[in-house]
């Protein structure tokens, strides 16, 4: 489903380059999840912006079901991650100034989904995360958990292949991680689509089919 190749990223601070990424490569069948694990620095949000397409390679591909996202364009880059890809960050991302249903909304509104299904489709995932009598809470209302429950609706709720998290757990404590994170696996499993999750946390990455290290710049299977 997902093919990362030969990937390389530098980035330059001062006089000097720093490598982040060094022939990176990996394979993600459909409907996998895979953490991702690796040091501070070593590139694991890197790697998500370069298989999301906000970033791009030095040199490398990414191919999403046979497309080669490295090779679009800007516009086409916009229109193939509002269809394709599902983001969790660990700040949530919400927009402070619509409610809990309108955020969800918002993306089925970007995928030309308007009107009575749109509110129909954003107000059943809301009900699949536990929010269903939430929907017209503002969001800043919303504990941290609530607000990740959010998030997760408003990843799947246009029915993406492919989900990229990045430290999705990170934001919450302890229990509150516990109680959302079966939310996101269950639902992506669900829905048979990859998820890639970047993470420090090792509960959550014995959680994944497989976990990647990333180290010194190269994808490797971890070991147990």
């Amino acid at each position: 489903m997902l093919s990362v190749k030969n990937l390389c990223r530098s980035f330059r601070e001062g006089a000097r380059e720093h490598r982040v990424l060094e022939h990176a490569e990996a394979e993600f069948a459909a409907g996998e999840v895979v953490a991702v694990i690796g040091r501070s620095g070593s590139g694991k949000s890197t790697l998500l912006n370069l298989i999301s397409g906000i970033d791009r390679p030095d040199s490398g591909t990414v191919s999403v079901d046979g497309l080669d996202v490295t090779a679009l364009t800007e516009p086409h880059l916009t229109l193939f991650r509002r269809r394709h890809i599902g983001f969790v960050y660990q700040f949530f991302n919400l927009v402070p100034t619509l409610d809990v249903e309108e955020n969800v909304r918002l993306v089925l509104e970007l995928n030309g989904v308007r009107g009575a299904e749109a509110r129909e489709r954003s107000s059943a995932m809301l009900q699949e995360v536990g929010l269903g009598d939430r929907l017209h809470s503002l969001v800043d209302t919303l504990s941290g958990g609530e607000q990740q429950r959010v998030a997760i609706a408003r990843a799947l709720v246009h029915r993406p292949p492919l989900l990229l998290a990045d430290e999705p757990t990170g934001n919450l404590d302890e229990e509150t991680a516990r109680q959302v994170l079966p939310v996101l696996l269950s639902l992506t499993r669900q829905r048979g689509a990859t998820l890639i999750i970047v993470t420090h946390d090792t509960a959550l990455a014995r959680t994944a089919d497989r976990t990647l290290e990333l180290r010194d710049g190269r994808l490797q299977e971890a070991l147990p």
